[in-house]
């Protein structure tokens, strides 16, 4: 019996290691993930006549005319990227963005295997955020703290 205590013993002091690297972590991939997708947004709008012509002729968004579907596509890249950076909101951020990470997967008639991969990479990113939060390393953790 006191071998498993001694275990636990040094689990939980493991475990205050962990949660540290945890935040770091869900920094990390809300970085990440968030300039992915930021990236993608301001590309968008850089060339918006071809991106118009991509969402009328190459993406198939199901339900939504293509220019709209533009708008709302590069609004989600460039607003939800923001509150995962700030980790603001980090939670609805990781959802809206898991949202528009749905839609381009299913906006490709013919996604290559390893563009499939990448997204799904992503998708698990933006989940642990969905289910952990933002962390202690964002805004929500401060503010938190603050109104309490």
């Amino acid at each position: 019996m006191n071998f498993i205590r001694s275990i636990f013993n040094l689990e939980d002091r493991c475990n205050c290691v962990f949660d540290a690297l945890a935040s770091v972590a869900l920094l990390a991939g809300r970085l990440y993930v968030g300039w992915a997708f930021f990236k993608a947004g301001l590309l968008k709008m850089k060339d918006w006549d071809t991106t118009l012509f991509l969402f009328e002729e190459e993406y198939v968004v199901p339900l939504l005319p293509p220019e709209i579907a533009a708008y709302l596509g590069t609004f989600g890249e460039l607003f939800f990227p923001i509150l995962l950076f700030v980790g603001l909101f980090s939670r609805a951020g990781a959802i809206g963005l898991s949202v528009v990470n749905i839609v381009a997967v299913l906006s490709l008639e013919d996604i290559p295997a390893a563009a499939l991969q990448v997204h799904i990479s992503w998708g698990l990113i933006l989940l642990a955020v969905i289910l952990w939060g933002g962390g202690k390393a964002s805004l929500d953790h401060f503010l938190r703290k603050a109104l309490k």
